[in-house]
C-alpha cells in the first residue's frame, strides 16, 4: 500500500498502537473523515470495523469496506476483496445470520486468486476455511455461529 496516501497512512499508524484501542481509533476515524475516494472508504472501513463496540457496528463498517471496494473505478482495492468479504462473513456469522455468511464466505473465496502467492493468501484462504467450517452445520438464522 502507497504509505505516501494520507488515509493509508493514518491507518498505517493506527495499526501500530492497535494494541491501545483508544489511541488507534481516532486515527481509524480522522481516515474516514478525510477519504476522498472508493479505495480510501474500503481501507478506513475496514480498520474501522476492527474497532467498534458491538456486532452489529462492526457488521455495518465491513459492509461499508466491501461496497466502497466493490465500487472502486479503479480496481486497487481488488486484493482487498478476499479479506474484506471474510471479515463480512464473520460479521454475519456472529450475529446468527448464516445465509448472508455463507455468501460472504463464498465470495471471499472467489476473490482470493487476487492475492499473491504467500502467507498472507494462506492466511486469508486459512481464515475462509474456517468460516466455513464453522457455517456448514449452522442454522439459516438464530444465536450466534461460533
Amino acid at each position: 500500500m502507497d504509505l505516501t496516501n494520507p488515509v493509508v497512512a493514518l491507518c498505517a499508524q493506527g495499526m501500530e498502537i492497535e494494541g491501545t484501542p483508544e489511541e488507534a481509533l481516532p486515527l481509524f476515524e480522522r481516515a474516514w473523515a478525510i477519504r476522498s475516494n472508493d479505495f480510501e472508504a474500503a481501507v478506513a472501513a475496514h480498520f474501522l470495523a476492527r474497532h467498534q463496540s458491538t456486532d452489529a457496528a462492526t457488521l455495518h463498517w465491513n459492509a461499508l469496506a466491501v461496497q466502497h471496494a466493490e465500487s472502486d473505478p479503479d480496481g486497487r482495492s481488488g486484493e482487498l476483496l478476499a479479506s474484506l468479504y471474510l471479515n463480512l462473513g464473520d460479521s454475519h456469522a456472529r450475529l446468527g445470520q448464516a445465509g448472508p455468511a455463507r455468501d460472504a464466505a463464498r465470495r471471499a473465496a472467489e476473490h482470493l486468486d487476487t492475492l499473491p502467492p504467500g502467507g498472507y493468501r494462506e492466511f486469508v484462504a486459512m481464515g475462509i476455511e474456517r468460516l466455513t467450517h464453522r457455517l456448514e452445520t449452522a442454522p439459516e438464522s438464530g444465536q450466534a455461529i461460533e
